[in-house]
C-alpha cells in the first residue's frame, strides 16, 4: 500500500471453543496478511480464574489461555472486548483476558479496570496515518458495565418500550428502542477526543438483535447518525451471528453486523440445560421458531443457515479520512474455517445478493471490483 494510505480489515465474532485452534485460520491467513491493521471481536474469556455471575445465563467456563492462539494466527492488531459475555465470570477473567492479548502484542478496546480505561481508544499509526479505534456494547447484563471504580465493559445501552399498534387487545406491539442518553453522550465525547488525536476514527459496536434475519433495532441508526456527526468515519458492528445491513449515513459506511468469523459453540447443550424436558431436536426446533431462522443440520454452527455467511470489512484510510470501503464475501465451511470467496464463484454472487437483500432499507450501492464489493451511496 502506498505511503499515507492504510488498509484496515475488520472481522466479526471470534471465539471457537473446540480444539485444535490452528485449523480455523488456514483459509484466511493470506488475505488477512494483506491488511495493515486487522481488527476482531472477542466472544470468549481466556482465564484460569473467575466466578460465574448470576445474570450471565451461560455455564461454559472461561477457555484455557492457550486457546487464544486463534487471534495470533489471524494476526489481529486490535481486539474488542466490548461483548455481552465479557463479564460472565467476573472482573478477574475479563482482566486476565485483556492482559493476555496485550502480552501477545495486541491492543484491546471496550473494557478495562474502570470506565475511563474501558472508553480509551486504541491508536495505531501505519504509513503516516493515525487510526483510533473505540468499542462499546449495547447488550449488557445487569452489572456488566464498567464504572468509575469498577471493572467492566464500555456501555452503550438502550431502553426498550412497547407501543400498541392497534386498539385490539392481543395485537403485537411495536418495539421501540432508544439509546441511554448518558451512554450516548459519553461515546460522542470519546469520538470527538479520538478525532483530535487521529486522522481516522473507527467505531466498533456490539449491538442489535441476534439471530433474527434482517431486523435492525430503532436505536442503531440513531446511534450511527450521531456517531458519524461527532466525527466517526466507519462503524464495524457485530453480535447478530449473521450478516445484517450495510448502510450509508451522512456519506459514511456502517456495517450493522459482520457476522461470525471464527466461532464454535455448545448452544444445543445450553438450550437443553435451560429446559431438561426437551430433547436436542425439540430444543433446536424451539430456538428456530423463536428467532424465525431455518436450521442447517449439516453445518456445525447452530444459529441458523445464515450464520455461516460472513464478510470482512475493508477500508482504505488516509490522513484525509476514508478513501474507499468494500467487503470481502466469506463463507464458513463445515470445519468452521472462514473462506474468502472470489468473483466468478457462484457462492460469491449468492453472498452479494444476500447482502443486497439485508441492506434494502438503507442507502447503499454495491459494485463488484475484482474480488471485492465496493460500498457507496446510492
Amino acid at each position: 500500500m502506498a505511503e499515507n494510505s492504510v488498509v484496515l480489515l475488520g472481522c466479526g465474532d471470534v471465539g471457537p471453543i473446540h480444539e485444535p485452534m490452528e485449523i480455523y485460520s488456514t483459509l484466511v491467513r493470506s488475505t488477512l496478511a494483506t491488511g495493515d491493521i486487522r481488527f476482531g471481536q472477542c466472544e470468549r474469556l481466556y482465564s484460569e480464574r473467575g466466578s460465574l455471575q448470576v445474570h450471565s445465563g451461560v455455564s461454559e467456563r472461561p477457555l484455557k489461555p492457550h486457546m487464544a492462539s486463534v487471534f495470533s494466527d489471524c494476526g489481529f492488531d486490535v481486539v474488542s472486548m466490548a461483548g455481552n459475555h465479557g463479564m460472565d465470570w467476573g472482573p478477574d477473567a475479563l482482566l486476565d483476558t485483556i492482559a493476555l492479548f496485550r502480552e501477545k502484542g495486541m491492543q484491546t478496546v471496550g473494557a478495562g479496570r474502570n470506565l475511563m480505561e474501558a472508553r480509551q481508544p486504541a491508536i495505531i499509526e501505519r504509513n503516516g496515518v493515525r487510526v483510533a479505534i473505540l468499542a462499546y456494547c449495547s447488550v449488557l447484563h445487569e452489572g456488566y458495565a464498567a464504572g468509575p471504580d469498577k471493572a467492566g465493559i464500555a456501555p452503550l445501552r438502550a431502553h426498550t418500550y412497547y407501543k400498541p399498534m392497534e386498539y385490539q387487545a392481543g395485537m403485537p406491539p411495536r418495539v421501540v428502542t432508544v439509546p441511554y442518553q448518558e451512554d450516548l453522550e459519553a461515546m460522542l465525547s470519546d469520538i470527538g477526543e479520538a478525532k483530535n488525536a487521529a486522522d481516522v476514527v473507527v467505531l466498533s459496536l456490539h449491538w442489535g438483535i441476534h439471530f433474527i434475519p434482517r431486523v435492525i433495532a430503532d436505536y442503531q441508526p440513531m446511534v450511527a447518525e450521531a456517531a458519524f456527526g461527532a466525527g466517526a468515519d466507519l462503524i464495524l458492528g457485530h453480535h447478530a451471528h449473521a450478516p445484517k445491513a450495510i448502510g450509508i449515513h451522512s456519506g459514511k459506511v456502517c456495517f450493522y453486523s459482520l457476522s461470525n468469523f471464527i466461532m464454535s459453540t455448545n448452544l444445543t447443550s445450553r438450550l437443553m440445560s435451560k429446559d431438561p424436558t426437551k430433547t436436542a431436536a425439540q430444543a433446536t426446533a424451539a430456538f428456530a421458531k423463536r428467532y424465525g431462522v431455518t436450521m442447517d443440520p449439516d453445518h456445525p454452527l447452530p444459529y441458523g443457515t445464515d450464520s455461516k455467511r460472513s464478510l470482512i470489512a475493508k477500508a482504505v484510510l488516509s490522513r484525509e479520512g476514508v478513501k474507499k470501503v468494500s467487503f470481502l464475501p466469506v463463507l464458513i465451511d463445515k470445519q468452521l474455517r472462514p473462506e474468502v470467496l472470489h468473483h466468478g464463484d457462484p457462492r460469491f454472487d449468492d453472498a452479494a445478493s444476500f447482502m443486497e437483500w439485508v441492506s434494502e432499507e438503507f442507502d447503499h450501492k454495491f459494485t463488484v471490483e475484482g474480488n471485492e464489493v465496493v460500498v457507496t451511496g446510492a
